[in-house]
């Protein structure tokens, strides 16, 4: 019988608050800074949710070592995946490539041709080739970038049943 391995789930939960953290931030910035979100970043945030979904469900298999294991690598790889938008994002800003044409709005279904029209016009376009805030020359992507790979590295680190520490 499978016993519970403290050091994966203390590690779980240390991910899962280390995935939560930067939606904190960015919700934050969004809702009390007035920075309204580009589509590369609400990618990014999406990739935080499925870290901390892959932690949760760590915490959940805590019997089964080799599922929690597996959803840490799985973590791991959703936070690189983060880090990879990021680092395109911040190519974006700094036009070393091109982005999207899309933009954000607050539009939905449903609506009326003249309540999609007053929507357009009252929604602010946010370009992801824009830097909305940075602090010493690096944009939030760019800190974004350099925190999802240690948060990565973190998770594949923690899942490695190799470590000496890994024995329950």
């Amino acid at each position: 019988m499978a016993t519970r391995n403290p050091r994966l789930s203390n590690g779980g939960l240390l991910l899962l608050l280390g995935a939560v953290a930067p939606l904190v931030v960015v919700f934050a910035a969004q809702y009390w800074g007035g920075l309204q979100p580009c589509e590369l970043c609400l990618w990014q945030r999406w990739g935080y949710g499925v870290v901390a979904a892959m932690a949760m469900l760590s915490l959940l298999a805590a019997p089964a070592p080799t599922a929690q294991h597996m959803l840490l690598v799985l973590g791991g790889v959703a936070a690189f995946g983060v880090a990879g938008i990021a680092i395109f994002h911040v190519g974006v800003e700094q036009h070393w490539w091109p982005g999207f044409t899309e933009c954000s709005s607050p539009i939905s279904g449903g609506m009326t041709t003249e309540e999609y029209e007053a929507a357009i016009l009252a929604a602010p376009v946010v370009r992801c080739d824009e830097v909305a805030w940075s602090f010493a020359g690096i944009s939030m992507a760019g800190y974004n970038a350099v925190y999802a790979i240690g948060l990565g590295v973190f998770a594949f680190l923690l899942s490695n049943p190799r470590s000496p520490s890994a024995e329950p």
